[in-house]
């Protein structure tokens, strides 16, 4: 099998020209982020096609075309177009209803749903990476994806950190009133991710709101 790229957690290989191999290097169970995507595929939101899932492997569709960061580098994508795409999968992903969970307002939520996740393929924009997916309120993912472009923008040795402010600005302007409603519980949940050092966890907060707060002066205090 050839390699096309590895992830944090995972390695992607080719199988033949219509689908790939996702493998979680760790051994985590693929079956429940399969039954996410499954899920969302039968109800119109675009994800990959599962084909099987074995323990840590999945067979899944194998995608055409760039990542939108891929696009914006290659500059046959704007910031602003990009901003638009990711605001409106959001507004499409949290218009469905829970797949497990009867509490009022949870919704399926991706939590790492940003420009490198999302394949712009011949058939549309595509989600990708579904191995945090949880359920809980929608304004929880929205912020997850506002601190994590708050994270590049902050990044002054980032070579896309405008890109990362102007991206922030757009998104947020695009996502509705209230959407940081849920900014403190996003930063635990952003804390707690295993790619942050104890350091950089430990100042996330003191990063990130004052530019979420610079991209939306209009929104309530958060």
């Amino acid at each position: 099998m050839d390699l096309l790229g590895s992830g944090r957690e995972a390695d992607v290989y080719a199988l033949d020209e219509h689908r790939v191999l996702r493998r979680y290097r760790r051994g985590d169970d693929a079956s429940g982020e399969a039954a996410v995507m499954e899920y969302l595929a039968g109800r119109g939101f675009p994800v990959p096609r599962v084909h099987s899932v074995d323990g840590p492997d999945m067979i899944m569709e194998r995608l055409d075309g760039p990542t939108m960061s891929g696009a914006f580098a290659a500059g046959t994508l704007t910031v602003p177009e990009g901003a638009d795409i990711l605001a409106g999968l959001h507004h499409r992903l949290h218009e469905l209803p829970a797949r497990l969970s009867s509490a009022p307002g949870d919704r399926i939520l991706h939590r790492d749903l940003h420009p490198e996740n999302v394949m712009l393929t011949s058939r549309g924009p595509v989600v990708i990476d579904w191995h945090n997916t949880a359920e809980g309120p929608a304004a929880v993912d929205v912020c997850l994806t506002a601190i994590i472009m708050a994270q590049v923008a902050a990044d002054r040795t980032h070579p896309h950190a405008a890109a990362a402010a102007e991206f922030l600005t757009g998104f947020l302007a695009r996502i509705g009133d209230g959407a940081l409603s849920a900014l403190g519980d996003a930063i635990a949940v952003r804390r707690a991710d295993p790619s942050l050092g104890p350091a950089e966890s430990a100042r996330l907060a003191d990063t990130v709101t004052p530019l979420i707060r610079a991209a939306w002066p209009s929104h309530h205090p958060v």
